[in-house]
This record gives structure tokens, sequence and C-alpha cells, in this order.
């Protein structure tokens, strides 16, 4: 991998945003004797407990309440947290100043000597690491799983863990201030439209998840899915590395899926894997298995540990979760489907006669793309939150749409609508932030009202 130059004793930085992220990079940077000073828009006293007493404790410059050029000045770089838009007016000023602008990703890249996987998309990309640390482990493998999934990569760095391989969810945030950083190798799911609040247009979101594959080299590998148009449009642009296709093309992919599950073909080697029966077995399971297992047969893994690792995967909460059967009628929880693109997938998962709940803090996304699918599948449409009008709104005539005042309400709406063999989804489409503290949350409150329906007095499962 091609890496930037290490941190040394003595340069000064400033970390912009005191998030999980942020204190991980805070806490990497003193322990390589950078003197960093931290600018957060919060001021110091509604910072966590535990932030305070970091800063206090490390003695940390901090100025709180916003960001002034003066402080930031100071830094002979800034790092900043994955949630700051880079193209924020004071980031700007800083580049005129030649002070350059860093994200996790490239603090860590002089660091890694480890084989490193990293997974981008749009949507999947957090089911697809999880698989492939699943399906590594299954192997006999020391992993780390992490990024935007979890744990930060510079948070491994700092700890006793030795890992043959760091997978790690990489999120266009990320992405945006990688610097050198690049994976051994690079997945990418696909593209549609999400964050655009942020990326503005689609064409500087691609450019984003471009990024992954900037400094790969010929020994680093690119997979990329072979069915999604704008993801074809980038494997145009790669460059030097090894190039794999996973998806439907079964003369071009080396990995595709199949009627009962997904094969391989790979350096003389060919291979099939029955997903049924595991949690996998759907048009998007199949997907994103053709992806995980391509990457770990790549890595060497045998088909005996894949088959393995398959049979014992498990979805994370609030991912197409099943959360009970009432009177015929199947309840679902999908609450990460916060685009679009997520929210086809969902509804392709199943066959029909969908009672959907959508709805919540819009991101920009474009909503009639989801139009026909809907007249297609949905029996009725139930829209909560700050973005309903604008769902309603691209929407056909002949959608049947109720609104509802709360996540209980539309739970309700719903188990009196439906009938025997009928399913109840949530699926929002949109963030969660105008209801709820993060899409968790919402499908916890989802699960709980569901389970309080009539005839259920379970409690929910955590």
């Amino acid at each position: 991998m091609n890496n930037s130059e290490k941190l040394h004793p003595g340069q000064r930085a400033v970390v912009m945003g005191m998030g999980v992220t942020g204190r991980a990079m805070l806490a990497f940077m003193l322990s390589k004797g950078v003197v960093v000073s931290v600018t957060d828009s919060r001021f110091f006293q509604d910072l966590p407990a535990e932030d305070q007493e970091y800063l206090q404790q490390n003695d940390i410059a901090f100025e709180g309440g916003g960001h002034t050029r003066e402080f930031m000045a100071a830094g002979g770089f800034i790092a900043i947290s994955p949630g700051i838009p880079t193209d924020l007016p004071i980031l700007e000023d800083m580049r005129q100043k030649q002070i350059p602008i860093v994200g996790e990703l490239a603090l860590a890249a002089p660091y890694l000597t480890e084989r490193v996987v990293g997974v981008t998309g749009t949507n999947g990309k957090t089911t697809v690491t999880a698989l492939i640390g699943e399906l590594l482990l299954a192997s006999g493998k020391n992993v780390f799983v992490g990024g935007n999934i979890g744990t930060p990569i510079l948070s491994y760095l700092e700890s006793d863990e030795q890992a043959d391989v760091l997978v790690v969810e990489l999120s266009s945030f990320q992405l945006e201030s990688a610097g050198m950083f690049s994976p051994h190798i690079g997945i990418l799911l696909n593209i549609t439209p999400d964050h655009l609040d942020r990326h503005k247009t689609m064409v500087n979101y691609a450019a984003a998840k471009m990024k992954m594959f900037a400094y790969q080299n010929q020994d680093d590998k690119a997979i990329i899915c072979s069915s999604d148009p704008m993801c074809q449009h980038i494997k145009g642009l790669l460059t030097g590395q090894e190039f794999y296709c996973f998806g439907d093309d079964k003369s071009e992919c080396a990995a595709r899926i199949s009627d009962d599950g997904v094969g391989i073909t790979l350096q003389g080697r060919v291979d099939s894997y029955n997903l049924a029966n595991t949690v996998l077995d759907s048009y998007t399971g199949k997907l994103n298995s053709c992806a995980a297992v391509l990457a770990v047969s790549l890595l060497g893994c045998s088909k005996h540990d894949i088959e393995k690792g398959l049979k014992s995967f498990t979805l994370a909460r609030h991912r197409l979760q099943h959360v009970k059967s009432r009177g015929g009628v199947e309840y679902y929880n999908d609450s990460k489907a916060t685009n679009t693109g997520a929210v086809l997938s969902a509804l392709n998962s199943f066959s029909g006669n969908i009672l959907l709940i959508a709805g919540g803090r819009d991101k920009g996304e474009e909503y009639g793309i989801l139009k026909e699918v809907i007249l297609d599948k949905v029996k009725e449409l139930i829209v909560i939150g700050e973005a309903a009008d604008a769902i309603v709104s691209a929407m056909d005539q002949d959608v049947n749409i109720a609104r509802a005042d709360s996540m209980e309400d539309a739970v309700n709406i719903a188990a009196g609508d439906a009938i025997s063999g009928d399913t109840v989804l949530l699926a929002p489409a949109c963030s969660s932030f105008d209801m709820f503290d993060n899409y968790g949350h919402r499908g916890d409150v989802f699960m709980q009202a569901v389970l309080d329906l009539p005839d259920g007095n379970e409690e929910l499962q955590r």
C-alpha cells in the first residue's frame, strides 16, 4: 500500500469534532507525541463527562461553541471527524493557508502492516463487512472488524490486538478525507442516491467512494458490482490494480448469483455455495454473499471454512430483522434502510402484500424511484415524520397512503389493515433524527410497538 508520512513528536495538530472518531484521533496522536488542541461546536460543559475529564487530565487546549480561524490555524494540520463537511468555509480558509486537512484513515495509513479489506457502498456495507469478518473467523484468522461499523481503526492501532486481517466499513464521509489510505482489497457494493444533503450531487458522492481505489497498486484488488451502473462507470476509471466483479453476469463475474446461492470461479477454483436455510437466502443476501465470498477466497480461505461461516452468520439488529408473527402477518424491522436504495432492496426481499412504514428526516432523496416497486408490492404506504409530505407528493395517485402521528400510531394502523399473508415492514428511506436518537432507537420503538399489540406480551429482546 502507498502510505503518507508517520507522525512525529512535537508536531502540532487540531482535532475538529470531539465525537467517537475525534476522540480516537486525539488519543492516537497524543500517543505519538503530537501536541493536540480540540475545537468543537459544543461548549465544554456540554461534552460528556468522560471527555471533559480526558481533556483536563491531558491538559489539552479546547475551543468550544464554534471554530475560529485563529485557533485552527495554530495547528500544523487539522484532523476532522467524518461528520464534519469538508467544504466548510473555515476549512477552505485553512487550505488557502496550506494547512492539510486529514481524517482518521489518512492518519492510520502509514501504520498499517496487516492486510486490509475495505468495504463501501450505499447499502449493504455493514452486512458485508460483518460477513467477511465471520468467514475469516471461521477460517481460523485473527480478525479486526470495525471502521464505520463501530470501533475506529485508530483504536485498533492503539490496542494490543494483533490481527491477521482488518475488515473495515468505509463511509463516503470517511473516504473524503482518507489521504493516501488504500486497502489491499477494496469492495464497492453499489452507488445509489444518499447523503445528497452533504455531497450535493451524485458525481461528488461517487467521487468520494472512488477514493478507496485511488492509491491501490498492482498487488491490490478491486471488487465491484457488475449490476450497478455507477459501479460500472467507476470500473472504467481504475488503473493498475487487479479487478474482479460480482453479480448476475455468469460470463464475466468471478462471483455470481445462482438459483440456490452463489458460485465462484477464481484462479482455477470453481466453488458453489448453497444459501438455503440461511439468513442470506434472498436476492440481496446472495449479492452480499458474492462480494464477501469472493474477498475471502482471494485471501485463501477454503470452501469448507467459508460454508461454515455462511451457515453461522446472523444479520445485525435493525436489518430486515424479523420481529414476530401475529395472526398470519409477519412484522419486519429494517430501520437501517435510511435511503431509497436500501428500501428497494428490502421490498425486493418479499413477494408482495406489504404494508410499508416510511418517513423521517429527509436527506435529499428522490422518493419517486420507489413508485414502481411500491405500486407492484405495497398494499398500503404509511408515512411518518418530516418527510411525509415529500414522500406522498412523489407517489402515484394509485398508491394507498395513510398518515401516522407516531411510530406507535403507524404500527396500529398497519396491524388494523393487515390480513393473514401480509408483511408489515419498517423501511423508512430517511434518517431518524426528527423523532428518534438514531436508527437503532427508531427500530426499538417499532419493535416494542409490535410486541405491544393485543395478542403479544413479549418483551423486546436486546
